[in-house]
């Protein structure tokens, strides 16, 4: 519980459980490795952070997003496997950021996640990435990001 009382400690939020509205899980555990479904800019109150990075979005905002997403993949992720602290490793994340034709800078925007593995984990939120710009995210949110993190 050590994980989820300094996510407290920053003022993260984390969701509460949500039914699975599609024919799929919210994370899936094979053996020590636990891959888990992309998240978006979903606050527990209800916001989100919706459209184009660069056009509709600001970076800032964009970057504020891929925090709660990262905050909403480890949500999932406790779901699935009962405590955030049996994480060993946040191996990769994929960061797929809704751009503007003209916005080049979807790692920036990415950063907020990292960050959030990063702040909470320390060495062990250190991870592989990719940050893509892509043009028809879920529900038209300025971010959704997948994890793949192994478990003890």
């Amino acid at each position: 519980m050590r994980i989820e009382k300094r996510m407290e400690e920053l003022g993260m939020e984390m969701p509460t459980a949500r039914p699975v509205r599609a024919n799929r899980v919210y994370a899936m555990r094979t053996g020590n490795i636990v891959y888990v479904s992309g998240s978006t800019a979903n606050y527990p109150d209800g916001r989100r952070v919706m459209g184009k990075v660069g056009r509709d979005v600001t970076v800032e905002e964009a970057y504020q997003g891929a925090r709660q997403a990262a905050i909403n993949l480890l949500a999932s992720l406790k779901e699935c496997i009962g405590d955030l602290d049996d994480v060993r490793q946040i191996v990769k994340l994929l960061c797929m950021v809704n751009t503007a034709e003209d916005f080049y800078d979807a790692p920036s925007v990415a950063n907020g996640a990292s960050d959030v593995m990063v702040e909470l984990y320390g060495e062990r939120g250190r991870h592989a990435r990719s940050a893509v710009g892509i043009a028809c995210p879920a529900g038209n949110s300025c971010i959704e990001v997948e994890m793949v993190v192994e478990v003890a």
